[in-house]
């Protein structure tokens, strides 16, 4: 691609998008079943490695549509060059960063012990590795679920927002994004109540590392802006640089929170939920780049909306699963419907106005 391709190249067909993905996809399947017959020594293992392998990605997708919405919503204004940067470094920094290292990470701090220790611990004791996994959920779901909900909250609380899908909602939202702080306010008000549900330890891991999430959001911001207007004024540049994809970069990894640890309920071995997991991260690349390219958002005018609601509906499910289990397919459902309904809703109002110009 050249220098200004992505909102500008033509309509290519949608196979074209997806052929990245589907090498990656037999590249998986094909080292899957390679670890399926080297851990199980069986076809049936195999085949059932095969069938975690095809579920995980199946599931990362599902969970990643709205990701790839409001990946397209940011790329679209950033510049060329950090355009093809984010769709090359940031696929990498996904894959390997957030689906091998971030789980691996996780254990080494959990139980103190080094990288190294975590990898074989991972594929010696993958019984083990699960349960260190499983007793960090609450700390990134606390963390992940208050990083979402301010991402989602800041679409609609923006006073310069003019379009509306639940107009009853979105007009008060917009009407009231003069108050300074008013999506940290609501953003606590949750924390707070769902802290209180919870007792002893587990209030205060909840409440820290939700406050932690919270700073985070507000951090990425303040330098992202510093960042972009450095940039700005060194090189005169538009916005959406090096703020923009740190900003990416940091919503990527919350939305694959939810996501890797969700997987240990399907499989235990870390390399199965790496390739499964790869695998449909490369999937929301190429959904990225599609939207971009056809300038989907801006024919689609609710779908934008429905991938926010969805974030939203997402923060709150990661909230009450510190309380109890919800299985992902019902997360990954839930997001899927939403924006199935908006997109539904852009295509009515599309037709209603071609009906009004026909007239």
């Amino acid at each position: 691609m050249t220098q200004d391709t992505l909102s500008t190249a033509q309509k290519r067909p949608v196979l074209s998008y997806l052929k990245w993905a589907i090498i990656v996809t037999f590249l998986g399947l094909a080292l899957g079943a390679v670890l399926g017959w080297q851990t199980t020594g069986t076809l049936g293992g195999m085949l059932s490695i095969l069938f975690i392998v095809t579920v995980l990605a199946v599931l990362e997708i599902s969970l990643s549509f709205d990701n790839a919405i409001v990946n397209a919503n940011k790329l679209k204004d950033m510049q060329p060059v950090w355009q093809r940067r984010f769709l090359t470094w940031g696929i990498l920094i996904a894959v390997f960063g957030m689906r091998i290292v971030f789980p691996l990470l996780i254990v080494v701090i959990a139980a103190g012990i080094g990288p190294w220790q975590a990898l074989v611990l991972a594929a010696s004791q993958p019984d083990e590795y699960a349960r260190i996994m499983h007793d960090a959920h609450l700390p990134i779901a606390a963390f992940g679920g208050t990083f979402l909900m301010m991402v989602g909250l800041s679409f609609f609380f923006d006073h310069e927002k003019d379009v509306h899908w639940v107009g009853w909602i979105e007009h008060h939202m917009a009407k009231y994004a003069s108050i300074r702080g008013v999506e940290v306010a609501v953003v606590l008000l949750f924390v707070l109540g769902f802290s209180h549900l919870l007792e002893g330890a587990e209030r205060t891991t909840f409440f820290t590392a939700a406050i932690w999430g919270l700073m985070t959001f507000l951090l990425v911001e303040v330098l992202g802006g510093l960042l972009d207007s450095t940039q700005e004024t060194l090189h005169g540049a538009a916005k959406g640089g090096l703020g923009a994809f740190l900003y990416l970069e940091v919503l990527d990894a919350s939305f694959s929170f939810d996501g890797v640890i969700g997987a240990f309920a399907l499989s235990q071995n870390l390399f199965v939920i790496a390739i499964g997991l790869g695998i449909g991260a490369m999937y929301v690349r190429s959904m990225t780049i599609m939207l971009v390219e056809n300038s989907t958002l801006s024919e689609y005018r609710y779908l934008e909306h429905g991938a926010f609601y969805a974030i939203i509906a997402l923060s709150v499910v990661m909230f009450a699963q510190s309380l109890v289990h919800i299985p992902e397919v019902i997360t990954g459902l839930g997001g899927a419907t939403l924006i199935g309904i908006s997109l539904w809703s852009s295509i009515r109002w599309n037709r209603h106005e071609a009906q009004l110009a026909a007239q």
